[in-house]
């Protein structure tokens, strides 16, 4: 019995190690906080963000307008003219601060490249700060959702791959999922590049997350696996660059039901010998009914991490897959 227990703790200790939460930088719109720095004096605070992801982030508030020199409250602006490089007006004295705008946003993201941010969270349909489907008026007044807010713009441009998301698109429950595991696998890479960079590392870095990846993708995780195949070939440098940027273009790319499906089921074959009949027919029937959409990911997920535990399967073990993120965050109960 003593040896069971002292086995027990081993593999907690081990979880917590796996699990140990990363420093992550996150930029967002300073009125999503609850500060009341919006045009009319009020804020748009979500509380999801202040007070449950904000538990496990470090957030650098960006308020452009007022940052810019803008008083609280002011008189409202939006975009007016070509969608694609639109103006910057007040809404009734018809005033152009574009300028203006543009040259602050280039300063202020030069300033935010050695923050270390794994991502950003914008406030939607702002004209400074709406990643997408802001409204872009005509010289006639009418407006198309076509625009995208000017410091948002900047931001996007400056860093390309970094995971971006808004307020609004974060009720989506598969976006919300996304998002927040893409900012985690950054923030454990950052830790990783923060070492001294060895190709063992990375090759390490790799292999607790091929299950991550291949849930975004199959062509990404070959891709990235013939690069690590190649690790000794190119310098180190060179290598780190490569993969990141394989790495941020992978977790890009959206993880729907039936690449959780795959994950699920090649997890599954670690334990075609362990296994009884039963309990093999058991997980079959919960990722079967995970694929028709009757269960949440959390329920297979659950069931495979008793599996593992169970039977000590060392390569899962390590896998991030199992647990990307924090549970009670419970991103994983609505997808």
């Amino acid at each position: 019995m003593r040896g069971r227990c002292l086995e027990s703790l081993k593999h907690e200790e081990a979880c917590r190690k796996l699990f140990d939460l990363p420093e992550i930088k996150l930029g967002i719109s300073t009125c999503l906080l609850g500060e009341e720095v919006r045009y009319n004096g009020g804020h748009s605070l979500d509380r999801f963000l202040r007070d449950t992801l904000g538990q496990y982030v470090e957030f650098v508030p960006v308020c452009p307008e007022v940052e810019a020199g803008f008083t609280t409250p002011r008189e409202p602006m939006r975009l007016v003219g070509d969608p694609d490089h639109p103006r910057l007006v007040t809404v009734n004295t018809k005033m152009d601060h574009t300028r203006h705008m543009i040259q602050w946003s280039r300063n202020r993201v030069a300033e935010l490249e050695g923050e270390g941010l794994c991502g950003f969270i914008f406030k939607s349909r702002s004209p400074s700060s709406g990643m997408e489907r802001v409204k872009v008026y005509s010289e006639k007044g009418m407006p198309v959702k076509k625009g995208v807010g000017l410091f948002a713009r900047a931001f996007m441009d400056r860093f390309p791959l970094l995971p971006v998301e808004e307020d609004g698109r974060l009720h989506d429950p598969v976006l919300r999922e996304n998002f927040i595991e893409r900012i985690f696998a950054l923030g454990r890479w950052r830790e990783t590049c923060s070492l001294r960079k060895t190709r063992n590392r990375l090759v390490r870095f790799h292999t607790r997350h091929k299950l991550v990846i291949m849930s975004h993708g199959q062509a990404p995780l070959r891709e990235m696996g013939r690069l690590v195949a190649r690790a000794s070939d190119m310098p180190t440098g060179e290598l780190y660059t490569r993969y990141q940027r394989l790495l941020l273009a992978s977790l890009k790319l959206k993880a729907t039901r039936k690449k959780h499906t795959n994950v699920l089921q090649h997890i599954q074959g670690y334990f075609k010998r362990a296994l009884s009949g039963d309990e093999k027919r058991e997980i079959s029937e919960i990722i079967e009914s995970y694929r028709r959409g009757d269960y949440p990911l959390i329920v297979p997920i659950t069931l495979l991490n008793h599996h593992v535990r169970k039977y000590e399967e060392p390569y899962l073990r390590d896998q991030f897959y199992l647990q990307p993120h924090p549970l009670e965050l419970k991103l994983r109960n609505h997808v």
